[in-house]
């Protein structure tokens, strides 16, 4: 994807073992983060993405998860590799995430100043003064009003798109090269949502970070990401530049998500055009059918695809695929399922 990529992950493989046997979440994921750029991580609930994410910071629980294989570059150091010592050091200074849930992810009983101060006297080795001084300039930074106070609010005094802005002040308190934001809109209304993504654009712009924005929105990824990486059932189906994905979809999968994307202009305003929504149920990680694993649900399907799964193959310059016809997908369905 990227020749100066700052992050590459290869062949990244993260299992988890459960009484029905074990399921592979992660299962041989590659891609390429380049630097101050945003690529986005896209699928439905399940699909691997969040998984992903934590597995790149090794924050995956085990038992009962493991990372079996692969390898997971950040400017060229292998974190998979590193010693636990030297990995807590990447964490929160090289590399931050933000949560899905903010009021799950921040402490209760500590004021936000206090948590967002506990990384940077960790990693940066401030004096209390002067982590506090950074804490309110952070806050300042992230829209939060009067900051020299709420800096010792506690999270439950603060409104939901205040909390994820605190989150996002931590997240960048020791400003990191990579910035992984796993759903970082969910549960904000529409106008929240929209600020909370412009000040994540106009942070990577001046600290020129990078962003692995993991989202199921597809309207979001247009507006912010510059490549997209879609799974599915813990598979990268389809690679691609943001804008040759809307134009032109090349696996089945994410024509269906794309068509379920809510539309404007004449056809929306004749109500002639119905959401289409992707038909069945994502295959049974533990007991995986032989064949593609979206052949149940694909109107594309043919026999092939229900005995032989594909492989990631490119599929046009520039653009790879997980899909026999991938060259026949396009923006509108060709035929139905046989």
């Amino acid at each position: 994807m990227a020749d100066d990529a700052l992050l590459r992950v290869r062949e990244l493989v993260t299992s988890f073992r459960t009484d029905a046997g074990t399921l592979r979440a992660v299962d041989e994921v590659s891609f390429d983060v380049p630097r101050a750029a945003t690529v986005a991580l896209v699928g439905e609930s399940g699909c691997g993405k969040s998984v992903t994410a934590l597995s790149i910071l090794r924050l995956v629980a085990s038992p009962p998860g493991r990372i079996e294989s692969g390898r997971v570059e950040l400017d060229g150091r292998d974190l998979l590799g590193l010693p636990e010592r030297e990995m807590r050091a990447v964490r929160g200074n090289d590399v931050s995430m933000i949560f899905q849930e903010p009021m799950t992810s921040l402490n209760p009983v500590y004021s936000v100043g206090w948590q967002i101060m506990e990384a940077i006297r960790l990693h940066r080795k401030k004096s209390r003064r002067d982590a506090r001084a950074r804490a309110v300039e952070l806050l300042r930074l992230v829209g939060i009003p009067e900051p020299e106070t709420n800096v010792d609010a506690y999270p439950h005094q603060l409104s939901g798109g205040q909390r994820q802005r605190v989150m996002i002040a931590m997240a960048l308190a020791c400003e990191p090269k990579l910035l992984l934001a796993d759903e970082p809109t969910t549960a904000l209304d529409v106008t929240i949502q929209a600020q909370i993504l412009e000040l994540l654009r106009e942070l990577q712009q001046r600290l020129a970070m990078s962003i692995l924005l993991i989202t199921h929105d597809l309207g979001v990824v247009a507006e912010n990401a510059s490549h997209v990486v879609v799974m599915y059932a813990g598979r990268v189906v389809e690679r691609a530049p943001v804008a040759a994905i809307f134009a032109r979809p090349m696996h089945p999968y994410t024509r269906g998500l794309l068509e379920s994307i809510p539309r404007v202009g004449r056809e929306a305003r004749a109500g002639s055009r119905r959401l289409r929504t992707i038909e069945g149920m994502v295959p049974d990680l533990r007991a995986l059918p032989p064949g593609c694993r979206f052949a149940d649900r694909c109107p594309m399907r043919v026999e092939r695809c229900t005995s032989e799964e594909p492989p990631l193959d490119e599929a046009a310059p520039g653009r790879l695929s997980r899909c026999w016809r991938a060259a026949e997908v396009g923006p509108e369905p060709r035929e139905e399922a046989s």
